[in-house]
């Protein structure tokens, strides 16, 4: 019978596995994030779609305020924020 090796981690390697797929993971959602808000940005198009100052500013409160919580999550005071959003 053959005997299994498992590998054993050290705490510096596993850090560093996590800071990988961490900055891995923050690069893709980044990008992401900034192709839907310019997505949103194409909704300006007054001969296209018919909207108000208040419409723009319902938007870009929510999206700040999503980044406030975002800023909270990643903070040292962490917190979990959900905003919710409708026009």
């Amino acid at each position: 019978m053959e005997a299994q090796v498992k590998s054993i981690r050290t705490p510096k390697k596993a850090a560093n596995e996590k800071r990988e797929k961490f900055v891995r993971l923050a690069q893709s959602r980044t990008v992401n994030a900034i192709k839907a808000i310019r997505v949103i940005g194409k909704l300006g198009n007054k001969s296209h779609y018919q909207y108000d100052e208040k419409d723009v500013k319902k938007i870009a409160t929510a999206l700040t305020k999503e980044i406030e919580a975002l800023k909270a999550r990643m903070s040292d005071q962490g917190g979990k924020v959900e905003v919710e959003f409708s026009l």
